[in-house]
């Protein structure tokens, strides 16, 4: 670690506090600089590249909070850790909302301010991508701001084939897939690729609106032609006129309303509610749905010709977990799209993360990827997006799969252990217990510097128990110094 990596900031106008913070920091040989105030804490920043700052709230003058929100200005990448005896919750939220890596309460607990300087560590470790974007990240800036389907997988292509084939038509055209998959985002892209790419894109969602208004938002309306109706109203059929009309979960539509839209598609024309004079029009119709169109056929819920009707073209959108290949360049198309409005500087994913995201079962699709990423560039702000930015559900998904590793990993060890095993036949169990046993207290005794009674806290064993075992496997008293 260079001496630019680890110098670490504190700032606080109680001189005990300084000295505590920077004794406890030195014991594990970080270069610690101190400030008691926000200015004077400026400064410090201006001429030197800090880690980590620490800095309480409550200040004379100029308090944490405005330093907090001056330093993020000035040093983007800096993690600043806020500290206070006041663990409110409008400091919290507050601290949170100007940038703050994280935040603690005094009394100080030693564990907790280094395992926020080991992560921090980690991060700084992961490097971020080469400057010269790879094809698939060009692809996802190229994207971000525009309407764009996504997918490297076999599967896409085969859709960006189909898009592109039937773009130049005006045949009907319906979408199926689960919900989150993109469905809205084909109906767009078929009406960008048209020759109708000028004239208006008109979605409704027939699962969102009451069956009573829905008709009128379709077809409108004449004045009076319902309580309620003391204007003529032009309906989605009419708004499109010229263009496209992408009607979304279809298959919540009454039979009743279908037997309409079948007349608009066959006849090019309707009628308002209350209207007596047919409409002519000429849109292009999108329908999409997730429900299975043919089981409701065979349940009389949904017409059959209208099916026919629709079904010309058929894009079936397949769920992200069938194109697992395509989740980190999802991944990287909602990292530049949302970057400016979420974080403060630049954000990529973490080797570690990169795995999680591309083995998850993604039930909820792209949509919730896209969310995914939204909170984790909240949270992360800049540098490495790490594990513990995902939500709780993917770390255990990932910690399960990582369970199974270890169990391929403990047989593969055992295997070995019994090929290469020397020992006297009846010792088998003995000496392969002490062997796992030296090396599990040499590792947690190096990790709590040598600690006996923490070391046996955690074992859950006596620390007499734990000093016999220390003894008999010889384990190297000049390496852990009983505590």
């Amino acid at each position: 670690m260079t001496e630019k990596q680890n110098k670490i900031l504190i700032v606080d106008d109680e001189k005990n506090i300084l000295w505590v913070l920077k004794k406890g920091l030195e014991k594990k040989n970080y270069l610690v600089h101190t400030a008691s105030s926000a200015e004077e804490a400026l400064t410090q920043l201006a001429d030197n590249q800090y880690m980590v700052m620490f800095s309480d709230i409550f200040m004379e003058e100029t308090s944490g909070l405005e330093l907090l929100e001056q330093s993020r200005n000035l040093f983007p990448d800096l993690k600043v850790v806020m500290m206070t005896a006041q663990d409110t919750m409008n400091n919290t939220i507050e601290a949170m909302r100007l940038g703050a890596y994280d935040y603690i309460t005094k009394p100080f607990d030693f564990d907790e301010i280094f395992r926020l300087i080991n992560q921090i560590e980690t991060a700084r470790s992961i490097s971020a991508p080469a400057p010269a974007l790879s094809d698939q990240n060009q692809e996802a800036q190229d994207t971000a701001t525009t309407s764009a389907i996504i997918g490297k997988s076999r599967r896409m292509q085969e859709i960006f084939k189909t898009i592109g084939k039937s773009a130049g038509s005006d045949l009907s055209v319906l979408i199926t897939g689960e919900s989150g998959t993109g469905k809205e985002m084909v109906a767009s892209t078929l009406h960008q690729y048209s020759h109708r790419k000028d004239q208006p894109f008109i979605c409704i969602n027939c699962a969102a609106i009451s069956r009573e208004l829905l008709e009128s938002e379709l077809f409108g309306h004449e004045r009076g032609a319902f309580t309620g109706a003391v204007e003529t109203k032009m309906g989605k059929f009419q708004q499109a006129n010229g263009g496209t009309l992408f009607l979304d979960e279809i298959g919540d539509m009454e039979l009743s309303l279908q037997a309409k839209i079948l007349r608009v598609l066959q006849n090019n024309e309707f009628y308002r509610v209350g209207g007596k004079d047919p409409i002519t029009v000429d849109v292009r119709v999108v329908a999409a749905t997730n429900q299975n169109l043919e089981d409701m056929m065979n349940l009389k819920r949904f017409r059959e010709d209208l099916y026919h009707r629709l079904n010309v073209i058929h894009i079936d959108m397949p769920p992200l977990r069938e194109r697992l290949e395509d989740v980190l360049l999802l991944a990287s198309h909602f990292i530049a799209r949302y970057t400016k409005t979420l974080a403060r500087g630049k954000v990529y994913l973490s080797p570690d993360v990169e795995h999680i995201l591309s083995r998850y079962h993604w039930s909820g699709n792209i949509r919730e990827l896209e969310n995914v990423i939204k909170r984790a560039l909240m949270l992360a702000l800049s540098g490495p997006i790490l594990p513990e930015h995902l939500p709780p559900h993917l770390q255990e998904n990932n910690a399960a799969d990582d369970d199974g590793q270890w169990d391929e990993r403990l047989d593969q060890l055992i295997q070995d252990f019994l090929l290469h095993n020397n020992s006297e036949e009846g010792t088998l169990y003995e000496t392969l217990i002490q062997k796992v046993e030296k090396h599990l207290f040499e590792i947690l005794l190096d990790k709590h510097s040598g600690k006996q009674v923490a070391t046996a806290k955690v074992l859950g064993i006596n620390r007499n128990t734990l000093k016999r075992k220390i003894d008999s496997m010889k384990i190297s008293p000049k390496k852990h110094k009983p505590v």
